[in-house]
């Protein structure tokens, strides 16, 4: 059996160092970190489902969301497509690299979110567009790297501590939803989600919805008074 090669397609390097690989082989795109898997075309179920659940839970007729990380593109296509015609969606994105990914060959992926008039792009650390904008956000979806316990680009460490969920209360307006993606479950995020007064539930989705797939962990929130 002849396996076709990986083609790369570019490279990036954040602030701290971290290589990010974009490759493509027969259909299926990757973006790696340091050599590991960050994020493929081949699972984005729960990706998704972050958003599904999110929007189910907002309680907003014209709602603001904040997504942080732009990644592929699932996330914010499936904030859109739950997302009533008034919204407003603002995507913070650290990496232009990453920015250009979804404007060129990873944009049909998901369907060329980034052309709704309902986005506005920040090019920019999630954690400062969070400060600059007190009780703005109706949902916060966080997409970030492999979630509070498998980090894998140092620079996203911070947003998953005590500080970072602080920041995230700040800018939720009253009843507001924090939606967080994980790989796995988290109890010390979890411990950190009581410790700065958030209530939570966690759910388990399949990572491309079917019975055998590996499972991912969402976490919904909302701030206690």
């Amino acid at each position: 059996m002849i396996v076709e090669p990986w083609d790369e397609l570019a490279r990036a390097r954040t602030a701290a160092g971290e290589e990010l690989l974009l490759r493509h082989r027969g259909g299926i795109f990757e973006i790696r970190c340091n050599g590991y898997d960050l994020m493929s075309n081949r699972a984005h179920r729960s990706e998704e489902a972050l958003a599904q659940l999110a929007l189910a839970e907002t309680r907003a007729p014209a709602p603001h969301i904040l997504i942080g990380g732009l990644g592929m593109g699932f996330t914010l296509r499936a904030a859109l497509d739950a997302a009533p015609p008034q919204a407003r969606v603002t995507v913070a994105e650290l990496l232009a690299e990453i920015i250009a990914w979804n404007r060129g060959p990873l944009a049909p992926l998901a369907g060329r979110p980034l052309d709704d008039a309902r986005v506005t792009l920040r090019e920019a650390d999630v954690a400062m567009v969070m400060e600059e904008a007190e009780g703005a956000y109706d949902a916060i979806l966080l997409d970030i790297d492999n979630g509070p316990e498998a980090v894998l680009c140092d620079i996203n460490a911070a947003l998953f501590s005590a500080r970072g969920l602080r920041k995230m209360r700040r800018a939720l307006a009253p009843s507001g939803v924090l939606a967080v993606w994980s790989a796995d479950p988290s109890p010390r995020f979890e411990e950190r989600l009581e410790e700065t007064r958030f209530s939570f539930r966690a759910t388990e989705i399949a990572a491309r919805g079917g019975a055998g797939d590996p499972r991912h962990t969402l976490y919904l929130a909302r701030a206690l008074g």
